[in-house]
């Protein structure tokens, strides 16, 4: 992209005057995207990327710029004007860099050609066939495909010099179902760290009838009752719970902000023994995973909270000097033009040892939450309230009919210690996190687990 002696003498020109800290990013993103909606391709976009993002941190305060110039004298002007923000006492030495290439083993894999664009719009066209081919009460349909292929290198002052390819594809299904003055919606997703090869391996036929079937269910559906009472939440709601209540108060830049309800308690009880919360960056194929952070930290399998003991907080490089913790690879940016910051990979809640159906029997009166649509989170309190997009009452022990309206009001910590049934199961959720105006790719799972006790809004 670059050649390394450029950015070498670039990397010269923003640690001369005295900075504490150093990077340069490059990146190269090409996309495509293709929606279908009302029967036909709406719109294919193709875009592509190049860039590069310059930082320099001079006693904790940051200049960041951009730049689509690579030329050398583009670099070496942004340099030197970043440099010149301040004079700095820091002598850093110059690091000599060997560079990293990133592992293919966190990469969804495939023998199966990447596809080109008439296969995939072949398949939304397809899709949309099957799905009206009985139509039922769907009265809206949108189907979107769209994959990315990112390159980076990264370069900074403390000698880290890495490139990853990062390559994700995602589909996605939404309908609009209506009878009478009802209407309703459902919605599905798959997506991986990998090609279109992940989606020709996956019967998307099965999840758009899927999606019907939810669609016609919730018109059926009666209304959701209100009032606190035990709730089990499937290993197939994904992760949204951990996620939102739980995950963004976990992250170091919230924490030395003040504004976590997680903030300066490591080594104590935040959870139920039951418990132990992990992100982890490696793992195959997943959505959230790469080979490094987009600082050039490694990812890593970081434990968060262990049997219930709060262990560790996500951290991005700044943020991790602040609080005087080790790194631990979360340091992600949505591209070229933007800082990075603590940001979660594919975080979830570890398997238990209880079967799901044992848990389903324990409970009378309650209500079972397959499937999670969003919510809200205050990560100073940790109140949290969520959508509830395919719900069911629970009698006697029994899964019985289904309701709508539900939401689930509480406190992450407070549910956390509640917790006292985790199942041997497990389920994740895929999608695009915001945070400080930026998107991160970023998974989330959980096993089935029984909250004794928590507020349910209804609307009966």
């Amino acid at each position: 992209m670059i050649e390394k002696i450029i950015l070498e003498k670039t990397m010269e020109k923003l640690i001369s005057k005295g900075c504490e800290f150093a990077d340069i990013y490059l990146e190269s993103k090409s996309t495509l995207g293709l929606v279908l909606d009302n029967n036909k391709i709406e719109r294919i976009t193709r875009g592509c990327r190049l860039g590069a993002g310059l930082r320099v941190i001079y006693d904790g305060r940051t200049y960041f710029a951009f730049t689509e110039d690579l030329s050398e004298k583009a670099l070496f002007k942004i340099a030197s004007d970043l440099a010149n923000k301040e004079n700095g006492n820091n002598i850093l030495k110059e690091p000599v860099f060997n560079l990293i290439d990133g592992l293919t083993d966190y990469r969804y894999s495939s023998s199966i050609e990447k596809g080109s664009l008439k296969e995939k719009a072949n398949l939304l066209l397809h899709l949309n066939e099957l799905a009206w081919k009985d139509k039922g009460s769907l009265t809206q349909l949108t189907l979107s495909y769209g994959d990315v292929d990112q390159e980076v290198y990264i370069m900074n002052s403390n000698g880290v010099y890495v490139h990853d390819i990062r390559p994700r594809s995602k589909a996605i299904i939404q309908g609009v179902f209506q009878k009478d003055n009802q209407v309703q919606s459902a919605y599905d997703v798959v997506g991986a760290l990998g090609d279109y090869g992940f989606i020709k391996t996956r019967n998307m036929d099965e999840l758009v009838l899927g999606v019907k079937i939810k669609g016609e269910n919730l018109l059926k559906a009666k209304e959701a009752p209100s009032g606190t009472m035990p709730v089990i939440i499937s290993g197939e709601a994904g992760g949204t719970m951990v996620h939102e209540a739980c995950g963004h108060g976990l992250e170091a830049d919230i924490v030395k902000k003040g504004m976590s309800v997680y903030g300066n308690k490591i080594g104590n009880k935040v959870a139920s023994d039951l418990i132990t919360v992990v992100d982890d960056g490696t793992i195959k194929g997943r959505y959230g995973s790469s080979s490094f952070d987009d600082e050039g930290t490694q990812t890593k399998e970081n434990i968060l909270i262990e049997n219930g003991i709060l262990k560790r907080y996500m951290s991005d490089l700044e943020s991790a000097k602040e609080l005087k913790i080790a790194p631990s690879g979360n340091g992600r940016r949505e591209g070229y033009h933007a800082i990075p910051i603590t940001r979660m990979t594919n975080t979830y809640i570890r398997r238990g040892a209880s079967n799901k159906d044992d848990i389903v029997a324990s409970v009378n009166n309650g209500l079972f939450v397959k499937h999670m649509g969003g919510g809200q989170v205050n990560t100073a309190t940790g109140d949290f309230v969520f959508e509830v997009s395919e719900g069911y009452l629970i009698k006697n022990g029994k899964i019985e009919e289904q309701v709508r309206g539900a939401t689930l009001i509480g406190n992450g910590p407070e549910v956390l210690n509640k917790i006292d049934m985790v199942a041997n199961d497990f389920g994740y959720s895929l999608g695009t996190c915001g945070k400080d105006g930026q998107g991160a790719p970023v998974a989330d799972g959980q096993p089935t687990l029984r909250i004794p006790s928590l507020v349910v809004g209804g609307t009966n």
